[in-house]
């Protein structure tokens, strides 16, 4: 039974472990007081809350239709958590940083997943597809393809470039409506033959009562903006209409994917 309503566990940050890797993000490794590692994702990074927000809705709803991510949770980051920091930008980052953030269950030995290495079938190449063409992350190339192989299953993460029309002033509504042409740069495009069957079940999952459960979960922190007077619950509800909207015109995007695939195969 797929919940509704789901909850994502806060914990609190104890150690800074290592960077990850280069680029504006910065994501660490980092220990949570229950004992696991996280790759944390910081609010005072290049895109601010607005990537966490993304990384959040992304990977829920990866979660509603089947498909794995690791567990997303809160992270809370002391004031006092970087002053031992010897490196001054990680330093200035966890400074900035302070409060709530977002984290990822820490995968180890995990390897990047390699097309050429590990093929995947048609089913699920399709379902990753969909759900990429309908939040629009531009970020599952094969350049970067942002999958894992962990105990030989596919892992989804990093949603974070997703929805990435919200860091600007474009219109919600006309965005809903539009296709996805970065799907062309998709990784997994040649093998997504059946798109219009997993549109049908992901019709049937994201319901509007399930997206709602979803952003929800958004902390109303992350929804605030100087240069607005909405409020946080007003912002929160463009997410779950664009998000109703795009499912509810889905075969803009579905034939975008499509047209691109036809030219690849």
């Amino acid at each position: 039974m797929i919940n509704s309503n789901p909850e994502l566990r806060t914990v609190q940050v104890t150690r800074y472990v290592t960077p990850l890797r280069e680029g504006g993000s910065l994501p660490a490794l980092t220990e949570a007081d229950d004992g696991f590692l996280y790759v944390l994702k910081f609010r005072g990074a290049g895109q601010g809350v607005k990537a966490l927000i993304a990384e959040l809705i992304g990977g829920e709803l990866a979660r509603l239709l089947g498909l794995r991510v690791p567990e997303i949770v809160f992270a809370q980051l002391d004031e006092a958590f970087g002053r031992t920091e010897p490196d001054e930008e990680i330093q200035d980052l966890l400074r900035f940083s302070t409060g709530l953030n977002l984290a990822m269950h820490y995968l180890s030995g995990a390897l990047t997943f390699d097309p050429l290495v590990t093929s995947v079938d048609a089913r699920l190449a399709s379902q990753i597809v969909w759900l990429d063409c309908l939040l629009m992350n531009v970020d599952r190339t094969p350049r970067n393809t942002n999958m894992l192989m962990w105990h030989r299953e596919l892992w989804l993460i990093d949603h974070g470039a997703s929805l990435y029309f919200h860091h600007s002033g474009q219109d919600w509504t006309e965005q809903a409506k539009r296709p996805f042409v970065q799907i062309k740069d998709h990784v997994l495009l040649p093998y997504a033959s059946e798109l219009e069957t997993v549109d049908t079940q992901g019709k049937e999952i994201l319901t509007k009562e399930r997206i709602q459960g979803i952003v929800a979960l958004i902390p109303d922190d992350w929804l605030a903006d100087e240069s607005s007077d909405d409020s946080p619950e007003v912002r929160r509800q463009r997410y779950a209409q664009f998000l109703t909207d795009r499912i509810a015109h889905s075969e803009i995007f579905i034939k975008e994917a499509q047209l691109a695939r036809a030219a690849l195969v």
